[in-house]
């Protein structure tokens, strides 16, 4: 399946320029057989759909605003100076709603009319992953309305609170589907298989994303408990070595499309990790080199003698046949330490749930183990005295639990490197004293959202007639 990503979402995205019954009209329908092709090649359309949409603007723009990397030429100089246009914006906006959520929306009918509510409950949980990445990015999107042009031309514009209450109840749909086990799903889902438990899973880590944007901390505690409970449960976007056709989409930007516009000099990320940097994080108990050159070439082949993101071979971050994170174990251990701290369940627990995820990361964790040599990674466990006034993560005597929180944001931002949700992080923590500090790469504001498709103000009269620029706060955020 994977020569055929790309040949594969382009048919799809033509489907869904037809009214949604010409596609379904006529079928023959044979309900005792749940994975009809047409479905399954919809499903599989949709799943590479949404992995183009979690790989493209959403990764590579928020990489540069977030300080992981740096604009270094052309464009993608002027995007690290926040001089963006609406023109941009076009191609990600047409993923999310003809490639994603057109898709999804016909694969739910498909599967619906089969009875099979397992693929249903993908195409739920995929939909509400790309829907949820736009209102992240864009604030205020098309919901009910989106995806059917034929009765909706204009689709209505809903209020980002709208949006995230009716996502949250789509995940919670596909887990009952998931919960009641109708359906065969198998090799059109590139993913799992068609693994329930693992489908599950990530719609609880996926649902606590969502309420840890709300700042809703004790109900996305509880949905985490739910979460991706292993690594091997992760979501990954699968990647391969076929030029054009199923490399890892950064590579293909970074190798082939802009070679040289985009490195990480100077990146907040790159001081954070590299031993050499004036705010590296390591102490007795953490060593990150190996965190750092599976991230970084120090001396890039792009960028000749500059830090620029991994490319090399079959082990960089951004390898051409490295998969890419959508939606992690880490993510999910990650926000069952934050959640736990901000919702009161207290200072140990809290602290246990970061040294779960620190033994994860001392046994290699989802660095490739090329760099996990000795002595180049260490993360032994904390102790409360670690975060006491003194200890080596509270050098400025601030509480013992503001310490914690603040090394628990801190791991959080250098784990979700490459992820848009490293900015949804940034953003939403930053007016918290202990969030991580960023300075503006162009004038004295850091930018707090994409601004919407050019495509899409020209043509849908629904469209918000004065719309928020890039430093306009969206409102979940605020």
């Amino acid at each position: 399946m994977k020569r055929f990503y790309k040949p594969l979402v382009v048919a799809l995205l033509g489907l869904t320029a037809m009214a949604c019954n010409s596609i379904v009209d006529g079928l023959n329908v044979d309900p005792n057989n749940p994975t009809s092709a047409t479905a399954s090649l919809l499903l599989t359309g949709t799943e590479i759909a949404n992995m183009a949409t979690q790989e493209g603007m959403a990764s590579r723009l928020t990489t540069i605003w977030d300080g992981y990397l740096s604009g270094a030429d052309r464009q993608w100089l002027d995007y690290y100076n926040y001089n963006v246009s609406a023109g941009i914006y076009d191609t990600d906006w047409n993923l999310v709603f003809q490639g994603v959520n057109a898709n999804a929306l016909l694969t739910i009918e498909q599967a619906t009319a089969l009875g099979n509510r397992k693929m249903a409950a993908i195409a739920k949980i995929l939909r509400a992953n790309a829907l949820a990445t736009a209102t992240e990015l864009w604030g205020d999107i098309p919901f009910d309305q989106a995806g059917n042009s034929a009765l909706y031309p204009n689709p209505a514009f809903e209020p980002q609170a709208t949006v995230y209450t009716k996502l949250i109840a789509l995940v919670d749909d596909a887990i009952a589907d998931l919960n009641n086990g109708i359906g065969t799903v198998s090799t059109e889902d590139i993913h799992f298989g068609g693994d329930a438990t693992k489908w599950k899973q990530t719609a609880y880590t996926l649902k606590a994303r969502l309420l840890t944007d709300m700042k809703q901390y004790d109900a996305a505690y509880t949905a985490a408990q739910s979460g991706i409970s292993a690594y091997a449960n992760s979501l990954y976007a699968p990647h391969g070595s076929i030029a054009n056709v199923n490399q890892n989409q950064f590579y293909t930007f970074l190798t082939i499309q802009r070679t040289g516009d985009i490195f990480a000099v100077g990146a907040y990320n790159v001081g954070l990790l590299n031993p050499a940097g004036t705010r590296y994080r390591g102490n007795s108990k953490t060593i990150e080199t190996a965190r750092y050159r599976f991230y970084y070439l120090e001396n890039g082949v792009n960028t000749a003698g500059r830090i620029e993101p991994n490319t090399s071979g079959t082990s960089g971050f951004f390898a051409q046949n490295a998969s890419f994170p959508l939606i992690t174990y880490q993510e999910n251990m990650l926000t069952l330490a934050e959640m736990a701290l901000r919702s009161g369940k207290g200072f140990t627990t809290a602290l246990g749930h970061l040294n779960a995820y620190r033994a994860f990361l001392n046994g290699g964790g989802y660095i490739n183990t090329t760099y996990l040599t000795t002595g180049n990674y260490k993360y032994e466990a904390y102790t409360a005295a670690d975060f006491a006034v003194g200890g080596i993560e509270n050098a400025d005597g601030i509480s013992a639990d503001n310490a914690l929180l603040r090394e628990i944001l801190q791991e959080r931002y250098v784990s979700f490197y490459g992820q848009h949700i490293g900015w949804n992080d940034e953003r939403r923590n930053r007016n918290d004293p202990y969030g991580i500090k960023l300075t503006p790469n162009s004038g004295t504001r850091l930018p707090s959202r994409f601004i919407y498709s050019q495509n899409e103000l020209n043509s849908n009269a629904s469209a918000p007639k004065a719309f928020p620029t890039t430093f306009d706060v969206m409102s979940i955020y605020q």
